[in-house]
Order: structure tokens, then sequence, then C-alpha cells
């Protein structure tokens, strides 16, 4: 039987996301990296179960983009849900990977 990879898992962002992050101010800048950074270090990128979120700092939060898809996109909103990154986690036994989507703040 293989193993899974674990964390820290492997995060690409979209052009367009990058994009996004890229023209925000530094400040702003700076609480996306730390919003990738919860991301990236996650047990699980889904935050799956009760209360899985509890160790993600006061600011954040995360939830399925469609609750009748928990296996789908999710959304992890920062700084009080001022701002948020969309992504998709693929599982795979060799390159697990984040693919962040949207990354927006305002």
């Amino acid at each position: 039987m293989t193993d899974f990879m674990g964390p820290p898992w492997q995060a690409d962002w979209t052009k367009e996301a990058e994009g996004n992050r890229t023209a925000l101010p530094a400040e702003a800048r700076a609480l996306v990296d730390a919003a990738r950074a919860e991301l990236v270090t996650a047990a699980d990128p889904y935050f799956r179960g009760i209360d899985t979120d509890r160790d993600l700092p006061a600011a954040m939060s995360v939830e399925p983009v469609q609750s009748t898809r928990p296996g789908g996109q999710h959304v992890l909103y920062f700084d009080h849900g001022r701002g948020w990154l969309r992504y998709q986690f693929t599982r795979r036994t060799t390159d697990p990977q984040i693919v962040i989507t949207e990354c927006f703040w305002q």
C-alpha cells in the first residue's frame, strides 16, 4: 500500500490569480501569503469535519463553494472576510497539489 504524501502541499496559481495577487498593495500581499501558508501546511486542505478549521487564525475560515460538492472547490477567507483564495485540492499519490484559481482582497 502506498502512503499519500502530506503537508506541506505544493501550491500553484492560475495566471489570473497570480496577477491579482501581484497587483495588491504590499500589506494585502502579506495577508495573502499568510493565508497560503496556512493552506499548504494544513493536514487536510479541505478542513473536513466538525471544527477542523479551529487551528486557523481568528481572521480566517474555510468553506466549500458548493455544499453538495465537499470534494470540489473551496474558499479560504482571510482578513475577516475582506479577502479570499478560491482553490481546488487534488490528492494524488505522487504529486498532490493545491491550485489557487482566484485571489481577491478589498
